[in-house]
């Protein structure tokens, strides 16, 4: 059973990578879970793991955030029996490769409805109850591509998470008199099975060493940016250095120089 004292986080994309890192540390500092990914065989077994080595009350809900109906089924299920989602961990996404004209358009579709619909929707059904309890936690993981010129190649990604940003600066603002933060964690290049899904494996990983954070790194940061009430947080000096360089430069000349290098992180054919 649910302690009456622990936080109740939900954490979207919960199988692997960056998402189940968040679910590590959220059990590892006494929160009960509600993980969601499509994949209910790794749920399961990952579950199982985190009652085990934290005692974690787990609760798995195998979903699609490509339906438009995922998200409410989603928050239906995970607040039934007036149980209260305390945190969100809105993390499941992907990257779509090759030029924009040669992607079929429900293939985008899909992906926008994961990446900024999905979220945006968990947001709006989870707030009204935090506002009544005067405590909530969210976090929106966003990425570095947000925060510099877009690259040629998986076109939709960095508007997407640049609009989650800006979203997310703007509950920050509705909702902290609430007792509710809410940060855009941010991250660059990040070891775990998102290049593998993008298809751009080969090519990330002729990248140099300087450019990649750990996933326990990232996460750490963001759960403590969220909780200090950070609104933006982007994990690891080197990535904080590409931004600051980003925001100096001309937009033309920050422009030209992602697209020049996008060929060794993008897959754009």
């Amino acid at each position: 059973m649910t302690h009456p004292t622990r936080r109740r986080a939900v954490v979207t994309g919960a199988s692997a990578g960056i998402g189940a890192e968040f679910a590590r540390q959220l059990a590892t500092r006494g929160c009960d879970l509600v993980l969601t990914a499509r994949r209910e065989d790794r749920l399961q077994t990952f579950a199982a793991e985190l009652h085990t080595r934290h005692g974690s009350d787990v609760q798995v809900i195998a979903d699609d955030l490509a339906d438009p109906a995922a998200p409410a089924r989603i928050a239906a299920a995970a607040t039934a029996g007036g149980r209260a989602i305390d945190i969100l961990i809105n993390n499941a996404g992907y990257g779509v490769p090759g030029r924009y004209d040669k992607v079929d358009w429900p293939t985008h579709a899909r992906f926008m409805q994961v990446l900024v619909t999905a979220p945006l929707q968990l947001c709006h059904l989870v707030l009204p109850a935090m506002r009544e309890r005067g405590y909530g936690r969210i976090i929106n993981v966003a990425s570095l591509a947000g925060l510099v010129p877009t690259t040629p190649g998986n076109t939709l990604y960095g508007p997407a998470k640049a609009f989650l940003m800006r979203v997310s600066q703007a509950l920050a603002t509705e909702n902290r008199a609430h007792g509710i933060h809410v940060c855009a964690l941010c991250p660059g290049f990040t070891r775990s099975e998102f290049h593998d899904v993008s298809q751009a494996r080969g090519l990330v990983s002729k990248l140099p060493g300087w450019m990649w954070s750990q996933a326990d790194d990232v996460v750490r940061q963001g759960l403590d940016a969220v909780e200090r009430g950070r609104v933006v947080c982007v994990p690891g000096r080197a990535n904080r250095a590409i931004k600051l360089l980003m925001d100096l430069l001309p937009d033309r000349v920050g422009l030209d120089m992602v697209a020049r290098r996008a060929k060794h992180f993008r897959v754009n054919r």
